[in-house]
């Protein structure tokens, strides 16, 4: 594959996943994850342009959105605090630790998605399996790292990231197993990307809160793990080894996965987050002056809007009557859910009455690009082997692991002299010391 249309795929695919990303900074959770991972699942098929991995189009997308909401039970606010510390040992720990957190976002979700792909009629994949294996490994992992070691990376918040962690080692022993490198890899690189993505992004969150700009810098963190998590999976999807296989007929599954895409995870989204308080909150904020008649309207357009896109796309699926799924229809989709989401970001902070957010409508002019330019896309596949394997190049992965460390080294040692205290800011170590020198 040449290196140009590679990195331009990729772009398109992390500024996607970037955008989402940071649209679920509206939401959170895993229900939020899940919308944003979905949307970037999608736009990896969109750009690869393969029938084979667009047949399945829907049950990828679910997997990736459920593979990426996993780590939304991972609480992370405290460890950004550390990133603004003024020492070094406290600011380098937030920065690796949020690297973790988005290394397990990136992982599971990049897993899950590669796992997806290899289903096929000649490769059936064991997700019942592989499931109780990574409920059994998170729920071991945390009892021994948190409830009997005592590891806490967040006190006092939840620990949860071990869970996860548990969960990735369990799909990572699942995968070498059985052989399954082409999905390893699409984890492994989804998983750097991400958790550099985090990382970095505390440390522009950081530059941001000193230069004093009125932006939401915060949002810049968000969108840096989905673009460079984007980028990771990307590049893993596009450079792994696939299976060269027919189009597959799409089926009740493919039918289901849709409803799960289009109607469950919005669905959610929209009951946890649309609120009457919150949406009374917003109002009253952009000086709505009928808050009960703003509500109301609020509530039931946002509802009807998922409601309706589900049922159209339902139906304009199954009407199809070919088994299979043209790439206009994924478009289509893709456009559809993408917009949705954006617009309910506006409808909860607001934005479509006051532009006291402004990188609300910049949600709006990476969709426009991405739309426009995702046609132009090209992705070359070796399918020279009549397997999934793929070479797993540890020490690659490990040279690529420990170059990240270092430069997130780099980054606590430029953060650490840009500002002095600041505010929100955490320290995990040297505290004691510093109180007993004061007394």
């Amino acid at each position: 594959m040449k290196g140009k249309k590679l990195w331009f795929s990729m772009l398109l695919v992390g500024m996607s996943l970037g955008t989402a990303w940071a649209i679920r900074g509206q939401f959170g959770h895993e229900q939020g994850a899940a919308w944003a991972g979905a949307i970037g699942s999608l736009s990896i098929l969109l750009v690869a342009k393969r029938k084979d991995w667009l047949s399945k189009a829907f049950s990828v997308a679910l997997a990736g959105g459920i593979g990426w909401g996993l780590g939304g039970m991972m609480s992370y606010g405290m460890v950004v605090g550390y990133g603004r510390a003024t020492d070094f040992i406290n600011v380098y720990y937030g920065l690796l630790m949020l690297f973790v957190i988005g290394g397990l976002y990136g992982f599971i979700g990049g897993g899950f998605f590669g796992f997806a792909l290899l289903n096929s009629k000649k490769t059936k994949v064991n997700w019942s399996r592989l499931i109780v294996e990574m409920v059994v490994s998170g729920l071991v992992f945390y009892f021994f790292m948190i409830e009997q070691l005592g590891w806490n990376m967040t006190p006092p918040r939840a620990e949860h990231w071990a869970i996860c962690f548990g969960l990735g080692v369990a799909l990572t022993a699942h995968l070498i197993r059985n052989k399954q490198y082409a999905p390893l890899r699409v984890a492994v690189f989804a998983g750097l990307g991400g958790g550099f993505g985090f990382a970095f992004g505390n440390f522009l969150h950081v530059l941001g809160r000193v230069s004093e700009i009125d932006f939401n810098f915060w949002n810049v963190m968000e969108y840096s793990l989905g673009f460079f998590g984007g980028l990771g999976m990307a590049y893993g999807a596009f450079t792994a080894t696939w299976e060269a296989n027919e189009e597959e007929e799409s089926g009740n599954t493919e039918l289901l996965s849709l409803l799960g895409v289009s109607l469950l995870i919005p669905f959610i989204v929209w009951q946890q987050s649309f609120t009457s308080d919150r949406i009374s909150s917003m109002l009253e904020k952009v000086n709505f002056s009928n808050l009960s008649l703003g509500v109301n309207i609020t509530l039931w357009f946002s509802l009807v809007l998922i409601l309706a896109f589900s049922v159209l796309s339902y139906r304009r699926i199954k009407a199809l009557n070919t088994g299979k799924f043209p790439y206009l229809e994924i478009k289509v989709f893709f456009v559809g859910i993408f917009a949705i989401y954006i617009i309910f970001s506006w409808l909860i902070t607001g934005a479509f009455l006051s532009t006291y957010r402004i990188e609300q409508y910049l949600y709006l002019v990476n969709f426009i690009v991405i739309v426009l330019l995702i046609n132009r896309a090209e992705v070359s596949f070796d399918n020279s082997h009549s397997t999934s394997h793929s070479i797993i190049n540890v020490k690659s992965w490990l040279w690529g692991f420990v170059g990240v460390v270092i430069l997130i080294a780099l980054f606590a040692v430029v953060a650490i002299n840009t500002h002095g205290e600041m505010d929100h800011s955490q320290k995990r170590f040297g505290v004691e010391e510093r109180a007993v020198k004061s007394e």
